[in-house]
């Protein structure tokens, strides 16, 4: 018998994929969490039944939530993720050599336990002694941390449940005040094909917040229409601006110096989002 973990990406599509072997099923306080082997992207975390990342493509999202930020500010030293209990966007913000500590605050530690356990490609740099896991609710966290952090990474779910609080401007006003004085943060904000509605809204709250503010994107195939949006709020720097001609070897294997230019350029139908 063929089994198969289908995802209700909208009301009117979903994505099947057939699974090799289911490795853990529970039910958190907060969702149900599931990891399962599948034959076309390999091991697979789901939450609520809605895939949050698999071996296969993680490394376009994780790459690109944390470079295109770190890489726009001179020596960052202290970052923070919102979600992200997989531990990828830590694998990533540790590459770079001037961060001291990168602080992850997860809502839900059994997402944090699964990955170690189920995922170690992607969790493997939250036990590195510059990482500090923090279980705890990352609104109340950057609310109660002003003027901490040069970057925060918003790495949350879809807008609903327990991160439905992370896309909205008062928010985005207390991570703001988080930041250093030149500090940038970075969410992801969905699909520019099936959240038309969400992405202008999120642009426009943080333009009123932040003086530079740019939306730029990525490619993951397991994500709604496989076009991803990530929109960076800076006080100061604009990633437009950078020499990247200067840019570290990352051993990336998506994220470059010319992807960090392209990544900007939006295609007409997203630019009409942003009017």
């Amino acid at each position: 018998m063929e089994l198969w973990v289908t995802e209700m990406q909208t009301k009117d599509l979903t994505i099947g994929c057939r699974v090799a072997k289911t490795l853990h099923y529970e039910e958190t306080p907060y969702q149900k969490l599931a990891v399962v082997d599948t034959h076309q992207f390999g091991r697979m975390l789901l939450l609520d039944s809605i895939i949050q990342t698999t071996i296969a493509d993680e490394f376009v999202y994780h790459e690109m939530i944390t470079h295109v930020g770190l890489n726009t500010l001179p020596n960052p030293r202290r970052v923070l993720v919102i979600g992200g209990g997989d531990g990828g966007s830590i694998r990533e913000i540790i590459k770079h050599k001037s961060v001291e500590k990168a602080t992850l605050v997860e809502i839900d530690g059994k997402v944090v336990e699964a990955a170690k356990k189920y995922l170690p490609e992607i969790s493997c740099a939250l036990d590195d002694p510059r990482v500090e896991v923090l279980v705890a609710d990352g609104i109340r966290h950057v609310k109660e941390h002003k003027n901490t952090y040069d970057m925060i990474v918003v790495d949350s779910t879809d807008p609903i449940g327990p991160a439905e609080g992370l896309f909205g401007a008062a928010f985005y006003k207390d991570v703001h005040d988080a930041l250093t004085g030149d500090g940038i943060f970075v969410a992801q904000t969905e699909s520019p094909f099936f959240n038309r509605d969400l992405i202008p809204r999120i642009y426009k709250d943080v333009s009123g917040i932040f003086p530079v503010t740019r939306l730029f994107l990525g490619n993951v195939p397991t994500y709604p229409g496989g076009l991803w949006s990530f929109t960076m709020g800076s006080k100061k720097h604009d990633p437009l601006k950078v020499d990247i001609s200067k840019l570290p070897d990352l051993n990336t294997r998506y994220y470059s110096p010319e992807i960090h230019r392209t990544c900007f350029v939006l295609p007409p139908f997203v630019q009409e989002l942003l009017k």
